[in-house]
């Protein structure tokens, strides 16, 4: 009710703004216009969001595989966390609107670079908060199960990982909000599908009103996707980790 409460005041502000102003339509749409924009155009907004959520989920998963994967070799030896660690805080220091462009180049014109664009965007936050959780885990654990005999690798997945759980969830909710925003710059940079492709088009031919529709859905999408990693993913392995 909050949410609804709250969308609602914002809509009338918006609505508000526009009659206080006298904002031109290809300036401003009206809320009525944005939602007549939906509904006109149901049949070219419902593909590009479905493919825009599938490179989502894809992406997601692909760049969570990669980061849990990444923090599990530093945690497991030095060395490679001598090796990669500087690589991975390197890789987050290049912005993403200029290795798009690359990987459109070298991947085509598919939804092979947006899967990349994706994982780029996620893998990090990911990678970082599980490897802050194993590296987190208190040191008189790991003494008392090297003394009962486990080794490197079985404190490893049966002490640090356990522990390191509510860490990873914190980094999944916080990937799932930066997931969409990756996969619209991929479609921004090149592509000719998905949500982002319609806003670029739709502003070129100055449909503001379906540029805000198609910014309406992303923000749907995004916080839907949002809402079910936090509240179903993340949420089960705090509950696992308890």
């Amino acid at each position: 009710m909050r949410a609804l409460v709250t969308t609602l005041i914002l809509l009338a502000l918006w609505q508000g703004l526009i009659l206080a102003t006298g904002l031109p339509p290809f300036l401003l749409p009206s809320p009525q216009a944005v939602a007549g924009a939906l509904w006109t155009h149901r049949g070219e907004l419902a593909p590009a969001f479905a493919r825009t959520l599938a490179e989502v989920i894809a992406g997601f998963a692909l760049g969570t595989l990669i980061g849990m994967g990444l923090a599990l070799a530093m945690a497991a030896s030095g060395r490679v966390r001598r090796w990669l660690g500087p690589m991975v805080v390197f890789s987050q220091t290049i912005p993403i609107f200029a290795l798009a462009p690359i990987l459109t180049l070298w991947l085509g014109y598919g939804m092979a670079p947006k899967l990349a664009v994706v994982a780029l965007v996620t893998f990090f936050p990911v990678a970082s908060a599980f490897h802050d959780g194993l590296a987190r885990v208190p040191q008189a654990r790991l003494d008392l199960a090297r003394v009962m005999g486990a080794g490197r690798w079985a404190g490893l997945l049966r002490i640090r990982l356990p522990s390191a759980l509510p860490d990873l969830a914190t980094g999944l909710r916080l990937a799932a909000v930066l997931a969409p925003v990756g996969a619209v710059i991929g479609e921004w940079v090149g592509g000719s599908e998905g949500l982002g492709a319609v806003m670029l088009h739709a502003n070129g031919r100055m449909r503001i009103d379906l540029v805000f529709a198609s910014l309406a859905l992303v923000v749907m999408l995004s916080l839907g996707f949002q809402r079910i990693i936090a509240g179903q993913i993340a949420a089960r392995l705090e509950r696992f980790a308890g």
